[in-house]
């Protein structure tokens, strides 16, 4: 994957520059003013060191180091630990409830990303995804199309029915298999391993769609830098150049291996 990702790697901040373009592109004097801010805000408070202390402490329980240390029994769920980083701040008056309240964007991004992620798995549950799946599957195989075709339509149906999950981990999960089962069965063998390197290439290109579409997404578009409208039509654009620079520049460096 190393010579097509980081031809994306590249690309990607000249082709967004050029999509939407920054409203600051010149900054001459930033080190003098962040040095001139930093010094304004004077030493580190005792609030702010409990800051740093508890994300700290946060990594090395996200991180589970207990359980690596201490065994298994000490494994420690990523809620839990998120909130004892709460409790923490609170209860050593970092943090006051009307703080926590006061976060709307962080309110929002619980509130309506867990009901994404919760119907998601609830679809995936019920067996929606994999009448969908099947569905797709059948639609591909009656039509008669040429093994080429098929093998790119089903990259295409798996990357852009990302819009319909906002959990990257649910969307692999409840659709990956079908498709790599239909796809091996359609492609020659000589070509399998180049369709199987498409999707997974296709599995983490998708996350560029939505402001949903991962976990991380939702984090940074809270901040309010970019509209949704901008998000959306970025992300579809970018997501189809690095399809395409995989597909091209990929299946050629593939070749060069002897993968295909």
């Amino acid at each position: 994957m190393v010579v097509p990702a980081l031809t994306c790697l590249l690309a990607m901040p000249l082709v967004i520059a050029l999509l939407s373009p920054p409203e600051v592109k010149a900054t001459p004097d930033a080190v003098g003013y962040a040095r001139g801010e930093l010094a304004k805000m004077g030493p580190l408070s005792g609030k702010e060191k409990v800051m740093i202390g508890t994300f700290g402490l946060l990594l090395v329980l996200w991180a589970n180091v207990p359980a690596m240390i201490l065994g298994p029994a000490f494994t420690l769920d990523p809620t839990a630990v998120a909130l004892v980083g709460l409790f923490a701040l609170i209860i050593t008056g970092t943090l006051d409830w009307d703080d926590v309240l006061s976060e709307k964007s962080a309110w929002d991004t619980l509130i309506w990303f867990g009901a994404l992620v919760m119907m998601a798995e609830q679809l995936n549950k019920v067996g929606v995804i994999a009448w969908l799946s099947a569905g797709l599957q059948g639609g591909i195989a009656a039509a008669g199309l040429g093994w080429e075709l098929a093998a790119a339509l089903l990259v295409l149906l798996f990357v852009f029915s990302h819009y319909m999950f906002a959990s990257t981990t649910a969307h692999i999960s409840a659709m990956m298999l079908a498709f790599l089962t239909v796809g091996v069965q359609l492609v020659p063998a000589d070509y399998v391993v180049l369709f199987l390197m498409m999707m997974v290439a296709g599995s983490t290109i998708m996350m560029t769609l939505t402001h949903y579409a991962t976990g991380t997404s939702p984090i940074i578009f809270g901040s309010g830098y970019v509209s949704l409208g901008e998000w959306w039509k970025v992300g579809f654009v970018m997501c189809v150049l690095e399809l395409v620079v995989f597909a091209l520049l990929g299946g050629l460096w593939w070749k060069i291996l002897g993968l295909w």
